[in-house]
């Protein structure tokens, strides 16, 4: 059997490992709690099949694709001994995947068409749409910076814990003075942004810097950008707030 069909039956086996416990919830709460069979047999099974086949690919493309690209440049930035260049890709690494986030995008839209319903804005498409670019925007921003951060902590060697501590503490405080209808959706911020596209490119790019540079252990010092990532655009959504 060829090695890349036998690689790919694996991840499925390992896909379909990964749904089960929500398939056995699902199907113990309908048929035993709820004692009704589950609609649409059919339809629900091919959903399941195409649930596998497409995170099977998903992992196949973080394995052989986006993880190695990530480490790649990683080494590459660091042979370079360019700071200013190293410290522009992290940023635009950081802002140009989080726009292109699905989960932000869609939050983003419904944090928008609450906020007419609440009267923030102005209930009009173009008001809505003005809100929610420029959420998207704020947070990306954030994000950027974020990297930008976990960087310069990985080339410093500065502990993390600090730097954690002190932006909740900063979440935190501005809480208290933020208006309330944007902190949830600040603290809903923080956790979309690292989804399927931002975490694969970042988590590479930590590890493989923090392996590229002598001293830095990849296990100690190469994680923590996803910390920094799901920290920053609480920080800047609760600002946005406050200005909006």
């Amino acid at each position: 059997m060829d090695k890349s069909l036998r690689s790919f039956l694996r991840l499925s086996g390992q896909s379909l490992k990964d749904l089960a416990p929500i398939i056995l919830v699902v199907a113990f709460f309908q048929l035993v709690v709820l004692q009704q069979p589950l609609p649409d047999m059919v339809g629900i099974a091919a959903g399941l099949v195409c649930v596998v086949l497409g995170l099977t690919l998903f992992v196949q493309g973080l394995e052989t694709g986006l993880f190695p690209l990530g480490q790649a440049m990683a080494h590459a930035f660091a042979r370079k001994g360019s700071l200013s260049a190293l410290v522009a890709f992290a940023f635009c690494l950081g802002a140009g995947t989080t726009v292109a986030e699905p989960a932000l995008i869609a939050v983003a839209a419904e944090a928008a068409r609450t906020a007419a319903l609440a009267q923030v804005i102005d209930d009009t498409q173009a008001a809505r749409a003005d809100y929610a670019l420029h959420l998207r925007l704020t947070v990306a921003a954030s994000v950027g910076l974020a990297l930008v951060i976990g960087v310069l902590r990985i080339l410093k060697g500065w502990p993390i814990q600090y730097i954690i501590i002190g932006g909740y503490i900063g979440v935190l405080a501005l809480t208290f003075a933020a208006p309330e209808e944007i902190i949830g959706v600040a603290y809903d911020s923080g956790g979309v942004t690292t989804s399927t596209i931002t975490v694969p490119l970042v988590t590479a790019l930590g590890v493989g810097l923090a392996g590229s540079i002598r001293g830095r252990n990849p296990m100690i010092d190469g994680f923590g950008l996803i910390a920094l990532a799901s920290l920053t655009p609480m920080l800047f959504v609760l600002v946005f707030g406050m200005v909006i």
